[in-house]
């Protein structure tokens, strides 16, 4: 291994450590501050998962930890467990007014939700500095890079260096709108308009199509590329304002893209895992600190976000829980309670595996190993 890859690989993991390990720390400690405000004791706050490297208490108690396993966290509020599933014994230590499962449900939910607010804020923290520093900066038109032989792209005239400019009623699609409309329109016959030496040009196309995942799914047969607009420094009220709105865009197109796999309409073969968070974490540490801002930036949202999903074992199905405690006024029934754990454990579980494979699966080794290297 060559000197250059040894390094690329070390920035790799730095990196991947850095970004997740800021992220991690915020979204816990939306949970800790949380639960000192709504006045529970916190037993333990850990970065990492496994047998602490390094552990001490502050003047509270709080147990802090620093663990090996960098792909998340916790943090044990006091009393966390649920009452019946304790022991006299245990409940004979516990402090008094300061357990979790005796505050209100109002309380344990602002617990519970306050780790993936963290992590909104954290991407207005961030988009924010970015703005007031650097400016926000966009992407141009889609431009032409190269052109697939006999494809939809090739038949309809288009060549390398057109910038394409609209496509049916789409005016300014940018890349990743383009790319998703040919994909919902396979056989679609339409129009495309280019600029070519600052002329535009109005041509017909007839999208192509091809099978993937038993569905089919549109293409234009042309690679694309676009233009970096730099932005110029905001001032303090115009970049918060535009850092708010970042974050909101961000998250929903996060929500409307994962909607697509759901419904087939993107591949769930775009969902990536650890891997490439630690792929693309060394990537665009290449570009300067200011990309690797805004990749965190990212991060946390869809961090936020998947904490919210309303899965048992994530935010969002504990919230969900405290939601029909405060309707009905009783918890939901333990068994029901143990079976969504479950389901959720498993869910998330082949989720994990499912987005490994999605990573490891576009290593040239594995391919081989397949037999898809072509």
């Amino acid at each position: 291994m060559s000197m250059l890859a040894i390094y690329d690989f070390l920035r790799m993991i730095i990196s991947f450590v850095f970004v997740l390990g800021v992220l991690v720390f915020i979204h816990e400690l939306g949970h800790y501050l949380a639960a000192r405000w709504r006045g529970v004791h916190v037993d333990v706050f850990s970065i990492g998962f496994g047998k602490p490297l390094y552990r001490w208490h502050d003047k509270v108690g709080t147990e802090w930890r620093l663990c090996p396993i960098p792909l998340g966290g916790y943090v044990r509020p006091h009393g966390f467990a649920d009452p019946e599933d304790v022991s006299e014994e245990e409940r004979a230590t516990y402090i008094s007014g300061k357990t979790f499962h005796g505050k209100g449900v109002g309380s344990r939910a602002i617990v519970i939700a306050a780790g993936p607010i963290f992590n909104f804020l954290l991407a207005i923290i961030l988009y924010f500095g970015l703005f007031l520093t650097v400016g926000k900066h966009s992407l141009g038109d889609p431009v032409a890079q190269a052109i697939v032989a006999d494809s939809a792209a090739a038949k309809a005239g288009i060549q390398t260096k057109d910038t394409i400019i609209k496509i049916a009623d789409i005016n300014q699609p940018g890349v990743e709108k383009l790319v998703l409309f040919a994909q919902q329109h396979p056989d679609l016959s339409t129009t495309v308009t280019v600029k070519r030496d600052g002329k535009d040009m109005v041509l017909p196309i007839i999208i192509g199509s091809k099978e993937q995942d038993g569905k089919k799914i549109g293409l234009l047969g042309v690679q694309l590329g676009a233009n970096i607009i730099e932005g110029k420094p905001m001032s303090v009220g115009n970049a918060a304002v535009a850092a708010v709105e970042e974050t909101w865009d961000v998250s929903a197109k996060t929500v409307e893209g994962l909607g697509q796999m759901i419904i087939g309409q993107r591949s769930a073969k775009d969902l990536g895992g650890p891997i490439k968070i630690a792929q693309l974490s060394g990537q665009v540490s290449k570009g300067g600190f200011a990309d690797l801002v805004g990749f965190m930036a990212l991060l946390s949202i869809s961090l936020g976000l998947i904490n919210l999903f309303p899965i048992p074992v994530l935010d969002g199905g504990r919230l969900v829980f405290y939601a029909f405690e405060a309707i009905f006024r009783r918890p939901v029934p333990k068994p029901i309670q143990e079976r969504a754990f479950q389901i959720g454990f498993v869910l998330i579980l082949m989720l994990f595996l499912f987005s490994t494979y999605n990573d490891i699966s576009q290593f040239s080794w594995f391919r081989w190993l397949t037999g898809h290297s072509n």
